[in-house]
């Protein structure tokens, strides 16, 4: 297997299984770890390693829906796994998603659902406040990340206030820093109140655009794929497809990548192409994408740049063919 450069090593050995166990591989979860999402990893744990003071600082992590946000938060939860101590289980970082509208009982709830913690659905939201207050502070969390906060912009504005004010008391009581996940929509949920907007530093995800970073994105998505041929897919030409097919969005580029493979499984590895279409699947490596621009809103069309344009910005093929994989994003399972 020494000409299968292109995959990570762990993977190689799962090229001699059959179709429906690679496909299997093609779907577990993989870690990369690009720029941006290195920088806020290392916001979040400046966060983490914050002293307890009166006033702690906060992040509100912004971008658009399936662009890596949940999954960045996911992984700064597990590089501090729960633990243990003599005083029984620690939970140094806890992840949940905010109730679908702003509503104190069931934030309250929703944090002890994610402890597996049973409590009475409809007691009080007194006796919840205080249940979660005294958990919180055994298990020593030190950061709560809520996923989706958006939805606080599913009530009214009184609600929205009230929903503020239960974070701002809650990081205020426990000394913890707070961080809220979720589309742009979160920015105005927050704006709705100035203290908040003071505490939370917003951090924001932006789709991807056709540069260097990009291309080694796809390098190392390539790494993960379990074909015995080269895709190819940092090329100026496909990469720009691909971007477009995407709409610079980090999971509906995972969920391309993995089309081909799941339509035809592995069927014609050795024949690989630069044409991409939504029509059936050829030879080609990916799915055959019509070229033809009919709308710039219309995700499913493509545009097809000129390969002189692109050499001009972009890395020329053989630059790519030659990076160094030391330098791409790390790949890991997450």
């Amino acid at each position: 297997m020494s000409d299968l450069y292109h995959l990570v090593e762990t993977l190689r050995a799962v090229l001699d299984l059959p179709a429906d166990e690679r496909i299997r591989q093609l779907r577990q979860p993989h870690w990369i770890g690009y720029t941006r999402s290195k920088r806020i990893l290392e916001k979040l744990e400046d966060l983490f390693q914050y002293p307890r003071v009166d006033r702690m600082p906060n992040l509100l992590i912004v971008g658009e829906t399936n662009n890596g946000k949940t999954m960045i938060a996911s992984r700064f939860q597990r590089l501090h796994a729960v633990g243990s101590s003599p005083n029984g289980k620690h939970v140094p970082v806890l992840l949940i998603q905010a109730p679908p509208t702003p509503d104190e009982s069931r934030f309250y709830g929703a944090i002890l659902e994610a402890l597996g913690v049973p409590y009475k659905p409809r007691g009080s939201v007194e006796e919840k406040q205080m249940k979660v207050l005294h958990l919180l502070r055994d298990i020593q969390v030190r950061v709560l990340i809520i996923d989706e906060i958006h939805h606080i912009l599913a009530g009214h504005i009184a609600k929205q206030r009230h929903f503020l004010n239960v974070l701002k008391y809650l990081g205020n009581e426990l000394k913890m820093p707070l961080v809220g996940v979720g589309t742009i929509d979160a920015l105005r949920a927050i704006q709705t109140d100035p203290q908040m907007v003071n505490r939370f530093e917003p951090v924001a995800l932006p789709r991807w655009e056709m540069n260097r970073d990009f291309q080694m994105l796809l390098a190392s998505f390539e790494r993960i794929l379990p074909l015995r041929q080269p895709s190819l897919l940092a090329e100026p030409a496909l990469a720009a497809k691909l971007l477009a097919l995407s709409e610079g969005t980090i999971g509906e580029l995972f969920a391309l990548l993995q089309l081909r493979p799941l339509c035809v499984p592995f069927a014609a590895e050795r024949n690989v192409s630069t044409k991409v279409s939504l029509g059936k699947p050829t030879g080609s490596h990916l799915p055959h994408v019509d070229v033809r621009l009919r709308s710039s809103h219309d995700p499913r069309q493509c545009y097809d740049p000129s390969p002189g344009a692109l050499r001009k910005k972009h890395p020329r093929t053989d630059q790519v063919r030659n990076w160094n994989r030391s330098s791409l994003p790390a790949v890991t399972r997450s």
